[in-house]
């Protein structure tokens, strides 16, 4: 099969694709012949040899895919070949086809594209995770989605705000505020113009936010514990301004907030079954009714994988970069 390698560990210029064996699904596996592949920061992390990937896990890149089932392992019931599937993938992604844990696949919502399905897993079972499972956002609780113009703080706004909580979002220019406030923020804060911490008071009367998911890291994580409620959650999911940080405990305390984090890729096969099990019956039925739908900023032939993470690198990007695969990808699916 066709498949993107990475020649030494580097800039994008270490992509290129090359031919190899084509994988063979084991007991509770599917193989899926990929149509399409979303692209994330993750991946340009293990790119540069500063993540690699799990001892049993392919160490091709891409975290999510859409595509058909061509064959099923042992054991396999809930599948069958020719069904139209997204999935989080533990790696291999960037490839013609790729194994995929049967629980952790969806059903590609009907009238969508492939394209438009592989920009869905990896942001939502993020997000679902992170604000829901671990920071248990209830309906009308005031979110903050740092990064709110990203592929996954897009998808947090508009899950979020379809059931019923109460979205903030910050992002770097006023363009992409505009695209927060369009998808359900009531208010979108460009960050180098303006204090968020002063904006969220401001906005919620003094009280702060309950719930703050953050991807940024750095000096925010002490301004979030300003901008919180009483008794406010903060979720830290990456820190791409600083991981290492220095934080007054005091106010912590004082405003008995809780600090957690989690990372999705090195999570148990079991763990993440629970979240497809959940996204299904939770989240499914906003994406048919269109409340829930993935921004798609562009889509790249698999030859130009470069490209996409010189893009992805250079900022601005605003929801999703997706890498067509297979031909038709962008072409609607009906057979459900």
């Amino acid at each position: 099969m066709l498949h993107v390698d990475v020649r030494a560990s580097g800039g994008p210029e270490q992509l290129t694709l090359v031919r190899g064996p084509e994988p063979r699904p084991g007991p509770g596996e599917v193989l899926i012949a990929v149509c399409a592949a979303g692209v994330n920061r993750p991946d340009l992390l293990q790119r540069q040899g500063a993540y690699p990937p799990p001892p049993d896990a392919s160490p091709i890149l891409g975290l999510e895919v859409a595509g058909r089932i061509v064959a099923c392992g042992e054991g396999v019931t809930t599948w069958q070949v020719g069904e139209a599937v997204c999935a989080l993938v533990p790696g291999g992604g960037y490839a013609e086809l790729a194994l995929a844990p049967a629980d952790h696949c969806l059903p590609v919502p009907p009238g969508w594209s492939m394209v438009e399905a592989a920009a869905l897993p990896e942001g939502l079972f993020t997000v679902w995770h992170n604000v829901f499972q671990r920071g248990g956002l209830l309906a009308d609780e005031w979110l903050l989605v740092h990064g709110g113009a990203s592929g996954i703080g897009t998808l947090a706004i508009q899950l979020a705000a379809a059931r019923g909580a109460r979205v903030l979002a910050t992002a770097g220019s006023e363009e992409r505020c505009r695209l927060c406030e369009t998808l359900g923020a009531e208010l979108a804060i460009p960050y180098r113009q303006q204090d968020f911490v002063e904006q969220c008071l401001r906005h919620t009367d003094g009280r702060g936010v309950d719930l703050i998911l953050d991807m940024v890291g750095g000096d925010s994580i002490q301004r979030n514990f300003r901008a919180a409620a009483l008794d406010g959650r903060i979720v830290s999911i990456a820190a791409q301004e600083g991981a290492r940080v220095e934080v007054h405990v005091g106010l912590l305390m004082a405003r008995r907030l809780t600090w957690t984090g989690s990372m999705l890729r090195p999570q148990s096969v079991a763990a993440k079954a629970q979240m497809a099990g959940e996204l299904r019956r939770e989240v499914w039925p906003l994406l048919a009714s269109g409340q829930v739908r993935p921004v798609i900023h562009a889509v790249h032939p698999l030859a130009e994988v470069a490209a996409a993470h010189r893009q992805l690198e250079a900022g601005g990007v605003s929801g999703k970069l997706v890498l067509q695969v297979a031909d038709g990808a962008e072409e609607a699916v009906h057979d459900h």
